[in-house]
């Protein structure tokens, strides 16, 4: 909420089914609730709920049953946010011409539950998917004090990981690892001759 609260409560935010009234108590004045396949317009962008393959409980904090989605972005470029998901079937249907996919690749602790994607199941994710650009994401930021000695490798292994298998599963996909707070340009797509016919 600290993070999202140092964008203004004004901002347009969206939501899952069930997210709305939760933001809103926080203050939150403008939100839309989106369920998988419903969208709404930013500017000349929109944004699509996709499915996601997550419980939406929060516990002990949260503990009321959300919705759980990720988003399709699309503009100029069609972008996906996975959103905490795991891998699942109709994945691959989902998008036509996807520029990016932004895809978790751990959580934030040293084992991962249903729901969530290991670096082998995202590289299959984005096999199915065939994003040109996939950016792993969800990885190497909260992490149990304590833990560093002993595990600390999954503070930078999960995007190489990742990477490694992409290369292999899905090779026509360049992965690009983002350090916090850096940033990535993605060249507009190329037009064949049928597009300029």
């Amino acid at each position: 909420m600290r993070s999202l609260r140092e964008l203004g409560d004004d901002i347009p935010v969206l939501a899952p089914p069930r997210g709305g009234e939760f933001l809103r108590d926080k203050g939150f004045s403008e939100v839309t609730e989106l369920g998988v396949g419903e969208s709404h317009e930013v500017g000349d962008v929109r944004i699509t709920a996709a499915p996601a393959d997550h419980e939406g409980r929060r516990t002990p904090i949260f503990g009321h049953l959300g919705g759980t989605i990720g988003y399709e972005i699309a503009g100029s470029q069609t972008i996906y946010f996975a959103g905490d998901t795991d891998l699942f079937d109709a994945m691959g249907g989902l998008f036509a011409d996807l520029d990016v996919a932004l895809l978790p690749v751990w959580g934030w602790g040293t084992s991962l539950g249903s729901g969530h994607l290991d670096p082998a199941r995202a590289a299959r994710a984005a096999a199915l998917l065939r994003p040109r650009v996939a950016v792993p994401i969800h990885w190497g930021t909260y992490f149990p004090y304590g833990l560093t000695r002993r595990h600390g490798h999954l503070l930078h292994d999960p995007p190489r990981e990742f990477a490694e298998e992409v290369a292999r599963l899905a090779p026509e996909t360049e992965v690009r690892v983002l350090e916090p707070g850096s940033e990535s340009a993605i060249a507009p797509r190329a037009t064949d001759d049928r597009d300029r016919t």
